[in-house]
């Protein structure tokens, strides 16, 4: 078994968007009350970590919008748009949540662990730098990039982002760059507008953003084969120092707010995709962000999946309900290029990559 850190704190429970409001405690509280059972806890390592402070935000959000959200601290509710509400405790959970995707990349760096998963709210690959947007306060991922770079001066960084949308603020933070490759599968058209197949990059970051935007109603086999035969392919070529994952629940096939289709076996196909290119080109070093999700069982399972694949086991010992075994892994294995949607995806991405 890997060692598999684990962050999370009961301060992104306090994070309260109001009622009915789809990004609501209970994504995370089902995740945490499996884990909390002492037969799941002593698998993994669950590290203390400290919030960032307005300096490591700041490498990739202006003090505008960090004094802006800051501003929320300690009302009951405000609103930084129509969709993005917060409560008292939200802006501390999201200071929270970008330290503990900075302690996760220093314990990486250090060979402490070998991979580790950040169960944290709000998400935050929709905050751009100067707007806070789509639930998201400050861009946790991002902030992660940025604080690799400029603290253990990593070179190239891979970011993969599989939310049901499309991670506008992970995109532009690096979209002039190359030394950060951005992939993102994504529901299109759809919330918030972006990620078309000719957004590419720009100047010197030309080629190193890969968007693969898809119709709805597709599952494991098509996710499986943007994998095969895009994300890896691109990772071996890039060779990442670190991959960085925007996981996103919502893909899954019965949430509300999108219509794919995709199962726990696809989660954990992905992240074995993930987990293996990492132990290919950068000793192992996957960090896992939790985005969207809004089907408690989906959030529950897929996030389980995930865990599983990168502790390399089964979690329940009483079965292998979320690790994926080699007869279900097989015909995932096997999937190429079976939707016209990704063979368009795999023919931009051939402009920029040798593949």
């Amino acid at each position: 078994m890997r060692k598999t850190a684990i962050f999370k704190n009961d301060l992104f429970l306090m994070h309260d968007p109001g009622p009915n409001h789809p990004e609501r405690v209970d994504r995370l509280r089902v995740i945490y009350e499996f884990l909390e059972k002492e037969e799941n806890r002593s698998k993994f390592v669950f590290p203390d970590f400290e919030p960032a402070d307005h300096d490591h935000v700041a490498q990739n959000h202006s003090g505008e919008l960090i004094d802006r959200v800051s501003q929320t601290a300690g009302k009951k509710y405000d609103y930084l748009d129509q969709d993005t509400a917060t409560s008292a405790k939200s802006y501390d959970a999201a200071l929270l949540a970008a330290g503990s995707v900075m302690k996760g990349v220093d314990m990486l760096v250090a060979g402490e662990i070998d991979n580790g998963f950040a169960l944290v709210r709000p998400p935050g690959h929709h905050a751009e730098k100067e707007r806070a947007m789509g639930f998201c306060l400050f861009n946790n991922v991002a902030v992660a990039a940025r604080h690799a770079q400029t603290v253990h001066n990593l070179k190239k960084i891979m970011i993969v982002d599989w939310d049901l949308h499309h991670g506008n603020g992970t995109q532009y933070s690096f979209y002039d760059s190359s030394s950060v490759l951005y992939v993102s599968t994504h529901q299109f058209p759809f919330y918030p507008g972006t990620g078309a197949l000719q957004e590419a990059g720009n100047e010197s970051g030309e080629g190193y953003t890969i968007n693969v935007p898809l119709p709805g109603g597709l599952g494991d086999l098509e996710y499986a084969a943007i994998f095969n035969d895009i994300v890896g392919p691109v990772g071996r070529a890039y060779g990442p120092d670190l991959i960085l994952v925007s996981a996103g629940f919502d893909i899954y096939h019965g949430d509300p707010l999108g219509s794919m289709s995709v199962k726990p076996a696809g989660f954990a196909y992905m992240t074995r995709v993930l987990v293996e290119l990492a132990e290919q080109v950068c000793g192992g070093r996957v960090l896992v962000t939790l985005e969207g999700g809004y089907n408690l069982k989906g959030q529950r399972d897929g996030a389980l999946a995930v865990l599983s694949e990168l502790l390399g086991g089964p979690l329940d010992e009483h079965g292998r309900e979320f690790y994926l075994d080699d007869e279900a892994a097989a015909p995932l294995r096997n999937a190429h290029g079976n939707h016209a949607a990704i063979d368009a995806a795999l023919e931009k991405t051939r402009d920029f990559w040798n593949l």
